[in-house]
């Protein structure tokens, strides 16, 4: 009798490769523009204050406000879109009812992704994005922008909007900020921030 981990097959992979959406195909999803993405950006980092590795999901009523949101970690490397859906559903699912008795889906889910790296897409946004449509589908939400905040900016991904400020490493800035040194309500601030608005 032998034990071990049986070898992922090539079917295992091409599936797992399946998760992924490439820009052109997140383009042709129809993913609605954001009105003002240089405000949502500042908002959900000022509520967040996210560092590399760290993903935000926010739910935006129709009429532009925020319903709530909610910040997490990943595996930075990760590029499995199936990962990403759960942890973005699980997230969903403990900040906002879902709207799953709706026929059409009228709150929209936006996702803000701080890495290191290039702007541009990479196969990690793939996952993400795909993450993001499918949990959206699974909490009854249109599926909105995919956001990186990297050393350089931010992006709105698909569109081509972008922004100096803030960046991915905005928040060690802001936390080693003399004012953030002498608060000692910071931190309690910042976790209240995580759970939701």
């Amino acid at each position: 009798m032998a034990f071990g981990f049986s070898p992922e097959t090539g079917a295992d992979a091409a599936s797992r490769l399946s998760r992924i959406l490439g820009l052109e195909e997140w383009t042709a999803c129809g993913i609605p523009l954001l009105p003002r993405p240089r405000d949502v950006v500042k908002d959900l980092y000022t509520r967040h204050l996210p560092s590399p590795a760290t993903a935000v999901v926010a739910v935006f009523a129709p009429d532009g406000r925020a319903a709530a949101s909610a910040s997490f970690s990943q595996r930075a490397a990760s590029v499995d879109g199936w990962e990403h859906r759960n942890a973005i559903l699980a997230h969903l699912r403990r900040v906002i009812p879902h709207d799953l008795r709706r026929r059409v889906p009228i709150r929209t889910a936006v996702l803000l992704v701080c890495r290191d790296g290039v702007p541009g897409w990479t196969a990690a946004d793939g996952a993400w994005m795909w993450g993001l449509r499918d949990a959206c589908t699974l909490h009854g939400l249109r599926c909105g922008a995919y956001i990186t905040l990297t050393p350089s900016g931010w992006h709105v991904l698909g569109d081509g909007r972008s922004g100096r400020t803030p960046h991915a490493g905005s928040w060690s800035e802001r936390a080693g900020s003399p004012a953030a040194l002498g608060s000692t309500d910071a931190a309690p601030q910042a976790v209240r921030r995580q759970v939701a608005r």
